[in-house]
């Protein structure tokens, strides 16, 4: 049970390193008291991150599998972006709408950069003739807008010359547009104003002020994270929530109260397959801290370095990594082919048996064979 620091800041908790995992791991919901459902998903981790990198299925795909399990179905999250609108894009992300109205004030500031804003004014035509494009016919695919563009960016690999992707991603930091859908993995854009439940003119500015929101927006990444260094670059904080010690550690932490207090909850803990790019490996120093898991995404490593394969997947096995699945879904054959499932430690015969059920269950819910598990 966690306890009170005997210091002179009475709010600061002491943590065990066990209890410190805990809390992360239920934070980011994969103990066994799995989520109903994609808004659920999305209300606690804040964001479910879109990545097109898909050896076994893309990341929105499988960070939600590994949290809601076979009841998980890819049309459940185009329902909720598309016809609920219960979830909104922006920014590589599918975030909850909840959200909103704490991002719109960030969203008038935009764009801080001197860079940003001159390329803007440079090409105040070519903006309003994507504005009015898009009023008159919008939907529309980044492909299907004329580039009247002033002033060029340099071509990059994701959208070549075009201006056109450059601009609807400023507008969409602006707030005036933003992304209605899907087709397979090319986004569909139109007025902010027709996307957003409310669009973001009609929000009263005086809702909520910069510093307010942004209060509240570290609140809500605290909530996704449990515990998190005070000063961390990777999840901003701030000083939301309480001080936290954690033994073994020099480094000042941040704690959910709400997470804290339900820590002496019994629950049980489960296997969990993880994308290489899931929220809970982002902040790297807490994972090796905590976690003692020095984890290194091998995808950009040439292939006679790579120790454990091009994206392989981190097994949490509780609160602890036990070992990474190196797999890969070869649709033609209809096969899922294990390449490998590296142990950190030789595992127990229960302990093997229930990752083997985990990429059994993987291979269901993908439709496929699973073929190479020894």
């Amino acid at each position: 049970m966690y306890a009170p620091a005997a210091t002179v800041d009475r709010v600061t908790h002491r943590l065990t390193r066990d209890e410190a995992r805990r809390l992360i791991v239920r934070a980011q919901l994969l103990d066994a008291d799995r989520p109903g459902d994609v808004v659920e998903v999305a209300e606690q981790l804040g964001y479910i991150k879109l990545d097109p990198t898909a050896t076994i299925a893309p990341c929105e795909h499988t960070v939600l599998w590994s949290r809601i399990g076979w009841s998980y179905e890819t049309g459940q999250l185009k329902k909720a972006v598309e016809i609920d609108r219960l979830l909104f894009e922006f920014d590589g992300a599918f975030r909850p709408v909840s959200l909103l109205p704490l991002m719109l004030p960030a969203m008038r500031r935009w764009p801080q950069r001197d860079s940003h804003r001159q390329w803007l004014e440079a090409n105040a035509g070519f903006r309003a003739d994507v504005l009015a494009r898009l009023s008159a016919e919008g939907p529309l695919l980044a492909s299907q807008i004329p580039d009247t563009a002033q002033v060029s960016r340099a071509p990059d690999s994701w959208s070549g010359s075009s201006q056109v992707p450059h601009m609807l991603d400023f507008l969409m930091r602006q707030g005036e547009v933003a992304i209605v859908g899907r087709e397979g993995r090319h986004r569909r854009w139109d007025l902010a104003e027709r996307v957003y439940p409310r669009g973001p003119a009609e929000f009263d500015p005086a809702e909520f002020d910069a510093d307010e929101a942004e209060r509240l927006l570290a609140e809500r990444r605290l909530q996704a994270a449990g515990l998190v260094k005070q000063r961390s670059p990777w999840t901003p904080v701030g000083d939301a929530g309480e001080p936290a010690a954690v033994e073994g550690s020099a480094r000042k932490y941040r704690v959910d109260p709400e997470a804290l207090a339900a820590l002496d909850d019994e629950r049980d803990g489960r296997i969990a397959l993880l994308n290489p790019y899931d929220g809970l490996l982002f902040d790297r120093p807490r994972l090796s801290e905590i976690f003692e898991f020095d984890y290194v995404l091998e995808q950009f490593k040439p292939a006679s370095q790579r120790k454990y394969g091009y994206f392989a997947h981190p097994i949490l096995a509780g609160d602890r990594f036990i070992g990474m699945l190196d797999a890969e879904v070869d649709r033609p054959r209809e096969v899922l082919r294990i390449n490998a499932v590296h142990e950190f430690l030789p595992w127990e015969p229960e302990e093997r048996d229930m990752v083997h059920t985990e990429i059994a269950e993987l291979g269901d819910w993908l439709g496929v064979q699973v073929a190479g598990l020894a």
